[in-house]
């Protein structure tokens, strides 16, 4: 049961994570033409080994 309610939390904090990456997109081009950059990429990557290794 707890390894079941894992997989959802983990599952439904990905989906999140590539949600928020969606809609602060126009945010992140806009700072890429400041010259600004965003560190997403480490989020993104960590996200994806938490799902990849359930």
């Amino acid at each position: 049961m707890i390894e079941t309610v894992s997989r959802f939390t983990a599952l439904a904090l990905y989906q999140l994570t590539v949600l928020l990456g969606i809609v602060l997109l126009p945010v992140a081009l806009a700072a890429k033409r400041v010259g600004l950059r965003l560190p997403v990429r480490n989020l993104l990557d960590g996200m994806a080994a938490t799902a990849d290794s359930i």
